[in-house]
């Protein structure tokens, strides 16, 4: 973002931090060019094992040390995108706690904010230079991270060490979601900051913050869309489905009455214990990959919802503290 296109209040935030966003924008470049340097050594390394006729599944002698290679690179990229993975999920807490700390908290702990607020700059448009520079960043950033790993993602499926979609490292790096908790975060961090108008209690409010939603999102994810249901009758082999996340075995009546899991819990044979008590089939319910996107458009819809809420909550306690 050049300063020259930039006018007022916009413009002294970049300018106040464009050490920060010059490292954040260079760290996040070595990050991509590093996913991408690992990817090149995987499949180098796939191209020269295809070359010596070996194979992963039927090793044969003479073909163990390539085979120990080849998996070696495969097992560090996965690691790798593990790695990333945790990163991403981190980032918005980072954004949130430099918001909440250095961009906001400190100039209302200092009093540095009456210099701007003297100058024909209203508080509302103030806070709101403060945090529009940073959300515009973070969307641009933040999106192209993620497509990034998406990207990453994808290349491995066809590794010998896949890494499911719905893995919270996974999941939390992809699609719209590490946006829009992004933004909550941002949000979070101004609201911390007016409130406490300390820097550091207001970094510690925004993490802890941050870490609740987390937590609270991966409890109710499962349920913020109708999972698939499949059946199978009673004594035949079950099929779990491939792929899929939040997989929930029970039985069920010839009526639809699913049977609680404390029925025959000491029971032998538990099979035929169901079946006395009217059971004819078990069930599993269970999100597919299919899901992947309508589970992450309404937790991001829950999550912007929430970050406008915080902003509306920031700006009505900094009308009321200053007019």
């Amino acid at each position: 973002m050049s300063t020259l296109a930039l006018r007022g209040p916009a413009r002294v935030v970049v300018l106040q931090h464009r050490r920060t966003l010059w490292i954040t924008g260079a760290l996040a470049l070595a990050g991509i060019v590093l996913m991408g340097a690992a990817w090149w050594v995987t499949s180098a390394a796939a191209t020269t094992f295809d070359d010596t006729g070996c194979s992963v599944r039927h090793t044969v002698h003479g073909c163990g040390v390539a085979v120990r290679h080849f998996l070696g690179v495969e097992l560090y990229f996965n690691h790798l995108l593990g790695y990333a993975g945790v990163a991403m999920m981190a980032l918005p807490a980072a954004f949130g706690v430099f918001v909440a700390g250095p961009m906001i908290g400190r100039e209302l702990e200092g009093g540095t904010y009456r210099l701007s607020w003297s100058q024909s700059v209203s508080p509302a448009r103030w806070l709101t230079a403060k945090l529009a520079v940073p959300a515009v960043l973070t969307v641009a950033g933040v999106s192209v991270l993620s497509a990034v790993y998406a990207w990453a993602w994808s290349l491995a499926r066809g590794t010998n060490y896949p890494v499911p979609w719905f893995e919270p490292q996974v999941y939390g790096a992809m699609g719209p979601a590490p946006v829009g908790y992004s933004l909550l975060c941002l949000a979070l961090g101004a609201l911390a900051a007016v409130l406490v108008r300390r820097a550091l209690p207001a970094m510690a409010v925004t993490a802890a913050a941050y870490a609740v939603v987390v937590v609270v999102m991966n409890a109710v994810r499962g349920g913020l869309w109708p999972m698939r249901t499949d059946t199978t009758s009673l004594g035949r082999e079950i099929r779990y489905p491939s792929a899929a996340s939040d997989v929930s075995v029970g039985w069920m009546t010839g009526g639809g009455t699913r049977l609680g899991d404390a029925t025959c819990v000491r029971a032998d044979d538990v099979d035929a214990c169901m079946a006395r008590h009217g059971a004819v089939s078990r069930y599993v319910d269970y999100h597919p990959a299919s899901h992947f996107w309508p589970l992450q458009l309404i937790e991001t819809g829950i999550l912007l919802v929430l970050a406008a809420a915080a902003v509306a909550v920031a700006f009505r306690v900094l009308r009321r503290s200053h007019g």
